[in-house]
């Protein structure tokens, strides 16, 4: 089971991971197996450790979405990285491909975000009110081809589906989201987002480190082409 993980990175403090698109970042009504189920069955193949292992999911991908992820092998190291995302010592990059053109070349999606529960979709609201949370997206284009576009998109606050919804605000929504207005779904139903790079403090030795996680392999992932070395 641990052997179909791409492990990135792994000491007594941290777990870095490159998430497939596909498997649910934790445990949820699926009943599918989860990459926190795969990661601490891992953590405890490695170290030989008896019983439950602790593993901290400090950060969390969705399910069709691929990348770098994040997992604390120590409550210690959880806190810390937990509080490292809150006062933005946590970098993260991603790339994404909409559907169709974005007016200009970059900029930054700022919004007021609410999340419909039933239907786990997050709405853009008219303006700040107590169930709102404050979204801010730096975007940038790479390359375009034909009516899709390469973006990098840089977080400056961690809500959930933000990037998603940035895109579709942008009117380009990102390739297989039919939840935020794709036209149609990818073949293996993922979502054309990929959390390409984390940069983070070390919980413990306070050195930075870098992790980078290669673009899916699939076809709608063709138009890096464009983008150049």
């Amino acid at each position: 089971m641990s052997a179909s993980l791409r492990v990135l990175f792994l000491d007594n403090h941290l777990l870095v991971l490159d998430k497939p698109a596909g498997i649910p970042t934790v445990p949820d009504a699926s009943g599918d197996t989860s990459l926190f189920d795969l990661a601490r069955e891992h953590v405890r193949a490695e170290f030989s450790k008896p019983g439950r292992v602790f593993l901290g999911a400090v950060q969390r991908l969705d399910r069709p979405v691929s990348g770098v992820i994040v997992f604390a092998r120590t409550s210690k190291a959880a806190s810390r990285l937990v509080a490292a995302q809150r006062e933005g010592r946590f970098t993260k990059t991603y790339l994404a491909i909409g559907e169709g053109r974005p007016r200009g070349r970059e900029g930054v999606v700022e919004q007021w975000l609410g999340k419909d529960e039933r239907r786990n979709r997050v709405l853009v609201l008219d303006g700040e009110r107590p169930e709102a949370r404050r979204a801010l997206t730096h975007w940038r284009v790479l390359a375009q081809e034909g009516e899709r576009t390469l973006y990098e998109l840089a977080p400056r606050t961690g809500r959930a589906h933000q990037l998603r919804v940035a895109c579709a605000s942008l009117g380009t929504p990102l390739l297989g989201d039919l939840k935020y207005g794709a036209s149609k779904a990818l073949p293996d139903r993922s979502v054309a987002l990929h959390a390409l790079r984390i940069v983070l403090s070390h919980p413990t030795r306070g050195t930075e480190l870098a992790f980078q996680a290669p673009p899916p392999a699939g076809q709608a992932w063709g138009i890096l082409r464009a983008a150049g070395p």
